[in-house]
């Protein structure tokens, strides 16, 4: 008799669980995976800053129409804490929630294990910001996988950008300085070196650390001491400042350059005038933004006061996407997005125009930034197509 009525209740819980994740009539569940703690929170509010932007936007036009019916879209959002075990645990919640797909997460350390859930489940992702190679492939076969897409570029790209940056600075002996533990800062470091490489310039110091470390002066003095007269630091915001500032004060006098993760303004903020007209690669730039960017630049400045990120850029986008996707599909179903994703074959976002040829991963150009720190801005340098 117990058995039965905790069998009872079970079913009860099961149902009651079950009603809550059914959509409701008229609305699409979009699920946002985002890193709002942990070591990157201004990523995660910028992501979030967009995509509550970008559903404000639609659901106040009326919707989507889908088939023939409106819809307005309802947003959940899972705190990622910038950890791979919670990434992977939040798109299992956004799963089991209903989500027709899922945006996010953003660093590639969190997205990779998020894109093995979302591709074992038929769930559909777009990341906004991952540029790590590994996000949209198979990581047994090495083939595309088939649910999960990226509004960004990736590193193999990225990598050779900053390689010819470097060239075109006038360095001839780089060296780089990177997270060993990190996919994103592992991958694009990788890239860097082989392209160059290729190009005739040995990096003369190859130094690692992990998510964590302040004191950098072991590698920073094994840099120096090699003569480079250049020093890659493909790491994120909240760590180059440090790095920097370190370098400098042991008595590096080369140029120091970086990646897309240096784009968010708490960079100037940390690293205050150590960092004035130092160079990074990244998605676009707000001061020679199409109308489209410059449509959106506005309206996230009016809501929330302060100029879009690339990862606010990046976000629009993969929501832009992902309705595109839905409007296309003509119904409710996740295979049906799948499909109309993988029918796009160019997209012209906030951040540019992205070509799709069969993969999740778009072709398109980027941008390099120089810090401003006395205007406490990022100015556009100069652009490198595919």
């Amino acid at each position: 008799m117990r058995k039965l009525a905790l069998l009872s209740g079970l079913l009860i819980v099961l149902s009651i669980i079950a009603a809550s994740c059914a959509p409701r009539p008229g609305v699409i569940k979009i699920g946002l995976n985002v890193e709002l703690t942990g070591g990157i929170p201004v990523v995660g509010q910028s992501c979030k800053n967009a995509a509550e932007l970008f559903v404000e936007e639609v659901n106040k036009a009326g919707g989507i129409e889908v088939g023939g019916r409106k819809y307005t879209i309802q947003l959940l959002i899972e705190d990622n804490e910038d950890k791979a075990e919670s990434a992977a645990a939040a798109a299992l919640k956004l799963h089991t929630e209903g989500v027709l797909l899922m945006i996010g997460p953003n660093a590639s350390r969190n997205a990779i294990p998020a894109s093995e859930v979302a591709e074992a489940n038929k769930m559909p992702m777009i990341t906004p910001w991952s540029t790590n190679p590994k996000t949209t492939l198979d990581p047994k076969t090495g083939a595309p996988k088939k649910y999960v897409f990226r509004a960004c570029f990736i590193d193999d790209f990225q990598g050779a950008v900053a390689a010819k940056l470097a060239v075109d600075l006038g360095v001839k002996k780089p060296a780089v300085l990177f997270d060993v533990a990190s996919e994103y800062n592992k991958g694009i470091a990788e890239f860097f070196k082989k392209t160059i490489e290729q190009l005739g310039y040995p990096v003369v110091a190859y130094e690692t650390y992990t998510k964590g470390d302040k004191d950098f002066s072991a590698q920073l003095t094994k840099i120096i001491n090699s003569g480079a007269d250049g020093l890659f630091l493909p790491n994120y915001y909240t760590e180059v400042p440090l790095q920097v500032q370190q370098a400098r004060k042991l008595g590096f006098k080369g140029i120091i350059f970086g990646s897309d993760s240096w784009g968010n303004l708490e960079l100037i903020d940390l690293c205050g005038p150590d960092c004035d007209g130092l160079f990074f690669t990244t998605h676009y730039a707000p001061d020679i933004a199409t109308p489209k960017a410059q449509a959106f630049i506005k309206a996230y400045e009016a809501k929330y006061g302060k100029t879009p990120d690339d990862v606010a850029a990046l976000t629009y986008d993969a929501f832009g996407l992902a309705v595109t996707a839905i409007k296309q599909a003509g119904k409710i179903d996740r295979e049906a997005v799948v499909a109309a994703l993988r029918g796009i074959t160019q997209y012209e976002g906030v951040t540019g125009v992205m070509e799709y040829r069969g993969t999740g991963d778009p072709i398109k150009s980027a941008v390099v930034l120089k810090v401003d720190v006395p205007g406490r801005k990022f100015t556009y340098y100069t652009t490198a197509k595919p």
